[in-house]
């Protein structure tokens, strides 16, 4: 690969592509790269690259000239190489968010020329003329795009073809495949009174790399929300198939009542633990809960009991009225084995005459809104604010989110 930067300060930008990792592959050939001092390509005695702008306003506008003239020399050095046409990017505040996503396409390009802008800016019509696209790192403002230009630069080029020692060395990162990386530890085994994870030290790959999986979908979860909510929505998940152990029965029995009350309970309380005070907490034991059950079942709710074996494991409840999906849980003990995707999925399918049933979540139950998305549902908008300032049962800021299933193409 050819990268090349076209910049005010071509020693700065040179001297990192010269350090470290960097450094060393590209003493090896394993990348090529050129840093262009843009004052080389001016016109006039003074080496001038800037002017005051038209219309008024604070700072100086580079010139459209010196840029467009050593872009075309950088196009016509890579024509002599036979090489493609460079694909041209301008770093500006302007420009789309950067991301991995964008480093893994860039990467494949086989010739690449980041253009820094500096001052006010870069004009316009420059940038209407020569760039494929324009890149912003993030949402705040810097002196000049050099910083810029070698993020860019150093995200695509370690991804070349030998610059790491490892092609594992990257793929196990943060945002490689949408979510954040697992935590790292090293020597000693316990430092200050803090523990390595003990399954780290077991020497089982697949347990670690099962703990590994769990932490990353966890911190992305914890950290990104938004990230974890795109990764969710490029990772539909289909329900696992019934086993012969399992079985849903719509609740009859008084004995199934009192099942499904003290799940409810229970996961009840184990969602609200952060976010409702301990008295109101209190207040949900199972026979609270069998009578709100009960106020369910005469409002229209069909409610329905999950188990393995003959025990209990989950609830799930709709309402063949308004399409509501409610009361989905699923005991500590049963969870992680898919039971809470099938009892979703078995839900949705009883309320065959809504094509888009509905439920609600609150916004810190990160897990549940996690399965809801990647099983069609999406958000619909709040339904209720639980502000401790103004709810006295709330002991945290939450909100309760609307999810209504939209099936894609492949669904329908």
């Amino acid at each position: 690969m050819r990268i090349d930067i076209v910049t005010l300060f071509p020693e700065l930008c040179d001297q990192v592509l010269s350090t470290s990792i960097l450094g060393r592959a590209r003493a090896k050939g394993l990348f090529e790269a050129h840093c262009h001092q843009i004052r080389d390509y001016t016109l006039n005695k003074q080496r001038q690259t800037d002017d005051y702008p038209y219309g008024g306003g604070c700072g100086m506008v580079l010139y459209a000239q010196p840029i467009a003239d050593c872009l075309r020399a950088v196009q016509a050095q890579c024509a002599e190489q036979g090489r493609a046409r460079p694909h041209i990017v301008f770093l500006t505040a302007g420009g789309q968010p950067y991301n991995q996503g964008i480093a893994k396409r860039l990467a494949a390009c086989d010739s690449l020329t980041l253009v820094c802008g500096h001052y006010e800016g870069i004009d316009e019509r420059v940038i209407e003329a020569f760039a494929d696209e324009e890149i912003s790192i993030g949402d705040y403002v810097l002196t000049g795009g050099e910083l810029a230009s070698l993020v860019v630069a150093d995200s695509v080029l370690r991804l070349q073809p030998g610059v790491l020692a490892e092609a594992q060395g990257f793929q196990e990162e943060s945002h490689w495949d949408g979510l954040l990386e697992y935590p790292q530890y090293t020597r000693p085994e316990t430092w200050e009174g803090r523990a390595v994870p003990p399954v780290l030290l077991t020497g089982d790959h697949e347990k670690i790399a099962a703990w590994r999986a769990k932490q990353s979908h966890a911190r992305t979860m914890r950290r990104r929300p938004d990230l974890y909510e795109t990764w969710c929505r490029a990772h539909p998940l289909a329900p696992g198939r019934w086993k012969r152990s399992e079985r849903a029965v719509l609740i009859r029995k008084e004995e199934d009542w009192r099942a499904a009350a003290a799940i409810y309970a229970a996961g009840w309380q184990q969602l609200c633990a952060e976010v409702c005070t301990q008295e109101y907490l209190a207040q949900h034991t199972p026979d609270y809960m069998q009578a709100k059950l009960a106020e369910d079942r005469a409002a229209g709710w069909a409610l329905y009991l999950h188990s393995t074996a003959g025990a209990p494991d989950a609830i799930v409840g709709v309402c063949h009225k308004t399409g509501e999906i409610g009361r989905l849980y699923v005991t500590p003990e049963a969870q992680g084995r898919g039971i809470g995707a099938k009892m979703l999925d078995f839900a949705r399918k009883k309320l065959a005459e809504h094509p888009q049933p509905f439920l609600s979540v609150l916004d810190t139950n990160q897990r549940a809104i996690a399965l809801y998305l990647r099983m069609g549902f999406r958000p619909a908008g709040v339904i209720a604010v639980y502000d401790p300032a103004e709810t006295d049962s709330a002991s945290r800021y939450c909100r309760e989110v609307k999810f209504v299933y939209t099936p894609t193409k492949s669904d329908v």
